[in-house]
């Protein structure tokens, strides 16, 4: 089994948020989750959903502020074994190219 998630902790604040958002991902490491974290969210994978969901809730947690919004999309793999890195392997094959802009 394979479980995806997205994951996005915002605190909601007037204040800088990075250290909030630095505490949030550092509290995955508490877990046996892989996480890639990109400008507007956090990619995590794990074997098992209980576990993804505790991650989730420890980087919900680990944010100070009165106010929080998280947001979780999951998608699960019940009967395919797959890695995140499958995902974006099909479709830069089926691009022909890496699935990125170039810059140029």
């Amino acid at each position: 089994m394979s479980v995806f998630a997205l994951l996005r902790v915002t605190p909601v604040t007037e204040d800088d948020i990075t250290e909030d958002v630095a505490a949030a991902i550092d509290a995955l490491e508490e877990h046996d989750v892989e996480y890639q974290t990109t400008p507007m969210a956090t990619i995590l994978e794990a074997e098992d959903v209980h576990e993804l969901f505790a991650a989730c809730a420890s980087a919900h947690e680990a944010v100070g502020t009165a106010e929080i919004q998280t947001l979780v999309q999951v998608e699960e793999k019940r009967e395919v074994e797959m890695a995140a890195g499958d995902k974006i392997d099909t479709v830069e094959s089926e691009l022909g190219r890496e699935a990125r802009s170039t810059g140029e």
